[in-house]
């Protein structure tokens, strides 16, 4: 088919990281065991307080929600990328690549309102404990988290539609190990100002609005920490929250860094490297973040380890 004498693309394809067949054997080897270990641990966190009933609160509840998300977006990226290491040919087609951008995108964006929901949860927890239970209700948390999932879903119409509505009629090798906004940009040969200017409004509006809800919670929150007399209570007021902050620190750190920047400044082999650090190495990494300091969670472990050994 042709377009303005070009060839209208109809696959891509993929660059990945090397084109050493030893260094993607190795890579495919390192990615295979954080991806494995991402399943494995989010699986078991959701199937935990699933089958805890102490693990029914609002707190557990957001976290269920963040690692179907966080299997969501890396799932939609790293089966594709473990097994394009193995290839020699990288193709994925052109209707392949939306499918995988808009699971990405929805998935995504709805993290960064479940995170902030989180934050939310433990604003109300320490500033206004006597009415958490009263705020913090059933029914307001199923409202926070159908909410961020129909952010995710207009996001992800609203991305895929201006993304993939651009013309690809010239070069279709895509400098990354999956479709991305950036490279997607680069490789269009319409004229991409208007697309970027209402994608970057609309990841400039989901990542500052959830930022500030989690900057505005943590405020309250550090104030009511501040105000607590003894040196064990402020100890055990801040470490409920040390691990949602070091998730949302990860998280908005490389999202940020990825996405909130003009495609002028991009450079697509640096922004691989971060692009597979949040993609597939977070989301591996949030159940150990949520769960090693985490005495709950343990007890969980142990009380259905220890009903599985009784009932044998």
């Amino acid at each position: 088919m042709y377009k303005d004498n070009h060839t209208t693309v109809t696959e891509f394809v993929f660059l990945g990281f090397t084109d050493n067949p030893r260094l993607e054997i190795a890579l495919f080897v390192v990615f295979f065991f954080i991806y494995l270990a991402n399943v494995l641990g989010n699986v078991g966190m959701i199937l935990l307080i699933i089958t805890d009933e102490q693990l029914h609160t609002p707190m557990y509840f957001f976290l269920c929600h963040l690692s179907i998300v966080d299997l969501g977006y890396s799932t939609a990226i790293a089966p594709r990328m473990l097994a394009d290491f193995l290839r020699q040919h990288k193709v994925i087609s052109f209707s392949s690549c939306a499918t995988q951008f808009a699971f990405f995108v929805g998935f995504v964006d709805a993290e960064c309102y479940v995170l902030a929901a989180m934050a939310y949860d433990r604003y109300v927890a320490i500033c206004r404990p006597l009415h958490y239970t009263t705020v913090m209700s059933k029914q307001v948390c199923l409202v926070l988290v159908i909410g961020s999932y129909v952010i995710g879903l207009i996001s992800l119409v609203s991305h895929t539609s201006l993304t993939f509505s651009l013309d690809f009629c010239g070069s279709n090798i895509i400098n990354h190990f999956f479709c991305e906004i950036p490279p997607l940009l680069a490789l269009s040969c319409s004229d991409t100002y208007v697309s970027e200017i209402l994608l970057f409004s609309l990841c400039g509006f989901i990542e500052f609005s959830t930022i500030l809800i989690i900057l505005v919670s943590y405020l309250f929150i550090f104030v009511a920490i501040l105000r607590i007399r003894s040196a064990e209570g402020r100890r055990k007021a801040f470490s409920t929250c040390a691990s949602h902050l070091t998730g949302v620190t990860l998280f908005y750190g490389t999202v940020m860094f990825m996405y909130l920047r003009p495609t002028s400044s991009y450079s697509l082999d640096q922004d691989k490297w971060a692009s597979v650090f949040y993609t597939v190495v977070i989301p591996a990494l949030n159940p150990l973040i949520y769960s090693l300091r985490n005495k709950d969670v343990k007890e969980a472990f142990i009380r259905v380890i220890s009903k599985k050994v009784l009932s044998q």
